[in-house]
Parts: C-alpha cells; structure tokens; sequence
C-alpha cells in the first residue's frame, strides 16, 4: 500500500470508529452486520451497505481484508444481518475472485459512492442467509 493509501486507510478507519459507525448503528434501519469478537467474544455490530437478493445478501468491504468485521469473520463466518430492522442468521463468505467495483454497480447507489470515495483495496464478502 502506498503512503497516501495508508494515511486515507487510518483516517477514514478513525473517522468510522469514532464518529461514524456510533452514529449510523442508532440509526433504525441502518443494515448492521453483527459478528462476534476474535478476542473478547462480545457482540460487534458494523454499519455496512448491500444488497440482499433471495437467501444472500452481498456488501463491497472498504479496506479489504484489513476491515475488523473481514478479519473476525475469517475466524468465525457465523453472523447476522440487520436488513431494514429484522435479524437474519448466516455464513460469510469472502470472494475474492468477484470484480467488488462491477458489484457496487449493483448497490444501492449512496453505499457504492461512499465505499468507493473511502475505499482502498475493495473485498467482495457474500452472507449466506439461513432459511
């Protein structure tokens, strides 16, 4: 990663942790993807934007693999999605071999601008809904 991608990574990452993310996770519609922490086990619960279509729904992560929810889902891919205010279990899935800038194409047009203007090193990541 260049230095100016690393200084765009650290402050957008500080920005979310501590002025976005509180804020947008109140929100009652805000889709959510709630993973359980790699150390402490606690719930943790990102904002995120996708699409659900049928039994999966699909986001375009920011930073890639470096993403803390990318990162604690490689250990446990066991979460659950806040679609529109209801709870959806299931299993994440990271596709790397999927092209993440054709699928923002396909979100909703407010997430896709805003992973792409914060975005570096884009990751596809695929949540298979249960039932």
């Amino acid at each position: 990663m260049t230095p100016r991608a690393e200084r765009k990574y650290r402050a957008v990452t500080a920005f979310q942790r501590r002025a976005g993310n509180p804020v947008l996770r109140r929100l009652p519609f805000q889709t959510l993807l709630e993973t359980t922490g790699r150390v402490s086990g606690l719930p943790r619960r990102t904002p995120v934007g996708g699409r659900r279509a049928g039994n999966s729904f699909r986001l375009v992560s920011e930073s890639g693999e470096r993403s803390r929810y990318v990162r604690t889902t490689q250990g446990d891919p066991r979460v659950r999605v806040r679609i529109r205010g209801r709870r959806h279990t299931g299993t994440a899935r990271l596709l790397p071999d999927d092209d993440p800038v054709a699928r923002l194409r396909a979100l909703p047009r407010l997430d896709s601008t805003a992973v792409r203007a914060l975005g570096a090193g884009l990751l596809t990541v695929r949540v298979d809904l249960d039932g």
